[in-house]
């Protein structure tokens, strides 16, 4: 699932996908209708990829939950956002079993669904685990941060 393009912008409904970047913000294009609009840099959007949602262990990546619900749903839709609460809020203690339910309100619940079904629609889910590009180069700079870290400690 690849989710690095899309963003949410507050106070316009739904999905949009950044196309062109400008001088004074960017163009995006709506997952709903397809119309493009300009936003500014004053406007406050969220790119997905770095929304995370509040567990009693950790925060969770939005596209760890996306990802849950596709393998839950096998890629089909999830039920939709406009259930019943206690409905909405059993669903998804299915997919995040240790979601903190002080601080994750039935309304991102039903944002989160609602934007999981769009992007199933659009076939942009995956219950694949992501791949990414440079995985050795990756860990081998985390096993030489460990041993660097590991010195300074001796030395200390």
């Amino acid at each position: 699932m690849n989710v690095e393009k899309i963003l949410a912008i507050s106070g316009k409904p739904g999905l949009y996908e950044l196309k062109v970047q400008t001088r004074s913000g960017f163009v995006a294009e709506s997952m709903l209708d397809g119309k493009r609009i300009t936003v500014g840099m004053r406007s406050n959007v969220s790119l997905l990829s770095e929304i995370s949602m509040y567990t009693h262990s950790e925060e969770k990546p939005l596209v760890e939950i996306m990802r849950a619900i596709a393998v839950k749903e096998n890629e089909g839709p999830a039920i939709s956002h406009k259930e019943d609460t206690a409905k909405l809020l059993e669903y998804f203690k299915q997919i995040v079993p240790d979601y903190d339910e002080d601080r994750v309100y039935p309304s991102d619940i039903k944002k989160v669904l609602n934007w999981y079904n769009m992007l199933q629609a659009k076939g942009m889910v995956s219950k694949e685990e992501p791949i990414v590009d440079n995985a050795d180069s990756v860990k081998e700079q985390v096993v030489e941060e460990v041993k660097a870290k590991k010195k300074t400690a001796k030395k200390e």
